[in-house]
């Protein structure tokens, strides 16, 4: 049995595609640039919220000076409506408590930027559910490099034979390998089963249930 289970946060624990989206698109009218539908924006995060705001930019404007401009503007959007739309998938809840009965480890690392991800976490699903949730920080790379589980599994004393990761894009299942973990890829998120099969996920969860049959 596994001692900790290290879940992504959007598309495997919530759906914030249309929080996202609608942050995104609101800096985008503002200035006279096309939008994008959610099912885009789908393709557009993973890997931060800063390469969020470079892939939906004009190509013109993806300079490092105006990404940096419009991902403020970005994050101030983002700051009002965060938890608007955001809600937990149907099921996962159960999951993470049930995990949590067998006297499990949860963590929660995300490419979003840590004050996000702590708030989004703590919206929605309250205190003491995870034992530790963790985002982008300065300094630390985003997955797919494995800094940031290596954090968490220093902060639990954990080690990466008794951990596994838990996420819905090829992201999570690049971080596995480069941690040397299993990963339990998430249909229900942005991406799908092609992509988390093709990327090598050891184990697919059609369900949220499906994820404890791996423990």
């Amino acid at each position: 049995m596994k001692k900790l289970y290290i879940f992504d946060l959007d598309g495997t624990l919530v759906n914030s595609i249309f929080d996202l989206g609608d942050s995104m698109n609101e800096v985008l009218l503002r200035h006279g640039f096309p939008t994008f539908d959610y099912d885009v924006y789908k393709h557009f995060v993973g890997n931060g919220t800063l390469k969020l705001v470079e892939r939906a930019l004009p190509a013109e404007q993806r300079t490092k000076e105006k990404i940096t401009e419009y991902h403020a503007e970005f994050s101030e959007e983002y700051n009002k409506r965060c938890i608007c739309k955001t809600k937990p998938y149907d099921g996962i809840e159960k999951v993470i408590e049930t995990l949590r009965s067998k006297g499990i480890l949860t963590a929660v690392a995300s490419n979003k930027p840590d004050g996000f991800a702590k708030f989004i976490v703590s919206s929605v699903f309250g205190d003491g559910k995870f034992d530790y949730v963790t985002g982008k920080k300065d300094g630390i790379p985003t997955k797919p490099a494995p800094k940031i589980i290596y954090n968490i599994l220093e902060k639990l004393n954990v080690s990466a034979e008794e951990c596994v990761i838990v996420g819905d894009s090829d992201v999570d299942v690049l971080t596995s390998k480069n941690v040397g973990v299993e990963c339990i890829g998430c249909c229900w998120g942005f991406r799908g089963r092609k992509e988390l099969e093709n990327a090598g996920a050891e184990y697919i969860a059609e369900e949220p249930a499906d994820i404890l049959k791996f423990c």
